[in-house]
């Protein structure tokens, strides 16, 4: 391979989710000193030159390439995991690391009611404290009221559904949110966290069709501004539209380290669940299939266990 065959591939290498440890072998490993001076010289992204001509790594690199090379062992990691496991040890990461609400609401939003009592009994062995004390505490705005009762739900699993109250209940939140755009907040509507929060699937589902016969919407769109809310209700009415949605912005190039985690997150938990609805929606929304995406973005063992986890759905 021509050299600059070789400072291109090794580039790519280094570029995108994960790394390509093949290539990094077969041309690092080969390189004589004077070739890779060349490479740092000609790779002003990764390394930098200070007054006295010193060549070192960028630090901001240093870290991106660290998290780049822990994906695939995090991905393995996660997957042998109990799901039960799993979940509780998102949930937690996500109340240590902003907190990230998007977690909290996907995990208490889109497991079966067992599955989340199983992850609440998770915590309790792994952290000696109970989620929902951890969501009261560590959440201090109008949207704690509404993540407690999510993550302390129990849902109906069943398919009976009351049409009239459904029916009811729509109307009750296309008033609601007319009445929100004076400024009134939504989330402190305990009506609504009631709704969201403990009805069945199936029953919001409904709720979900009557709310677009009434008002010509949907009821996630008139929710643009209560982001909270309206990634609940996604979540609980249409979550391969959701997951797919997260997905793709957590594969554009350049976003931050927080939303690229979502890529191992969402194909690791979504593998045995629904994964082949989800390639449909995914597909369907953006014109290109979920494999064929994974392998532009991502790299290496990360890239094929991604693909592999994704193959399950067919």
């Amino acid at each position: 391979m021509a050299v600059s065959d070789e400072l291109g591939a090794l580039t790519r290498a280094f570029s995108g989710l994960g790394v390509d440890e093949k290539a990094l072998i077969s041309i690092l490993g080969k390189w004589h000193p004077e070739q890779r001076q060349t490479y740092r010289k000609g790779t002003r992204d990764f390394f930098i030159e200070d007054e006295r001509q010193f060549e070192r790594w960028d630090d901001y690199h240093v870290i991106q390439l660290q998290h780049e090379f822990l994906r695939f062992k995090h991905a393995i990691v996660l997957w042998t995991m109990h799901p039960w496991e799993r979940d509780a040890r998102l949930l937690k990461e996500a109340l240590h690391k902003g907190p990230q609400h998007k977690v909290l609401v996907e995990v208490a939003c889109t497991r079966l009611s067992d599955e989340l009592l199983g992850a609440r009994k998770a915590y309790h062995s792994l952290f000696d404290q109970s989620v929902e004390e951890d969501v009261a505490f560590g959440i201090r705005g109008p949207e704690r009221k509404l993540l407690v009762a999510l993550v302390s739900s129990y849902r109906y699993e069943g398919t009976k559904v009351n049409e009239g109250i459904a029916k009811s209940e729509a109307k009750f939140l296309s008033s609601a949110i007319k009445g929100a755009a004076g400024n009134k907040n939504l989330l402190e509507n305990e009506e609504v966290v009631r709704i969201v929060a403990t009805r069945s699937k199936p029953h919001l589902t409904l709720v979900y069709n009557h709310y677009k016969e009434i008002t010509g919407n949907y009821l996630d769109e008139d929710l643009e501004g209560e982001l909270y809310l309206q990634e609940t209700v996604q979540c609980l009415c249409k979550p391969q539209e959701y997951f797919s949605k997260v997905l793709d912005a957590s594969m554009r190039p350049d976003v931050d380290e927080l939303k690229k985690e979502a890529v191992t997150r969402i194909i690791v938990t979504r593998a045995d669940v629904d994964m082949k609805l989800l390639k449909q929606e995914y597909n369907h929304k953006y014109g290109v299939s979920l494999p064929n995406k994974i392998e532009d973005v991502a790299n290496g063992n990360y890239r094929d266990f991604l693909l592999t986890l994704v193959a399950r759905g067919d």
